[in-house]
């Protein structure tokens, strides 16, 4: 009886074992940000950018931050994707963090999307250029 006992227990431990490799990688899998590529660096006065790009149902989401540790700045921006502006504002940095994101989610072109994002601050003249190719 133990050893039937011993069998059962090996092969239910076994079996449990099996699933447990088996649902491991394909819920590991489910993070869509595993095609993301993303840049980092520093504008002209030591503000700190970010630029992020992946793909979204057919589309392209690129996102962009500035962050310069300073609440309340205003910041005029322009997002270009092989040259053609396709989006441009303004921002004001909040938060703790002293920090603003701008995203957007241009088409897909044919060949590759070489994006960028440059924000001025009018007050300091500080200049930010991010770019990331897709």
């Amino acid at each position: 009886m133990t050893s039937i006992r011993t069998a059962a227990a090996a092969l239910t431990i076994s079996a449990l074992g099996l699933t447990a490799l088996v649902a491991g990688p394909a819920s590991a899998g489910g993070d869509d940000d595993d095609d993301r590529v993303e840049r980092n660096g520093s504008c002209s006065a030591g503000t700190d950018w970010k630029i992020k790009a992946k793909s979204d149902d057919g589309r392209i989401e690129v996102e962009a931050e500035i962050d310069s540790n300073k609440v309340g700045q205003t910041w005029s921006w322009k997002f270009k994707d092989n040259g053609s502006v396709f989006a441009k504002g303004r921002s004001t940095t909040s938060g703790p963090s002293g920090s603003f994101e701008v995203e957007r989610k241009p088409a897909d072109r044919a060949g590759t999307d070489n994006f960028v994002f440059r924000a001025v601050h009018p007050a300091t003249g500080e200049v930010c250029r991010a770019t990331v190719s897709w």
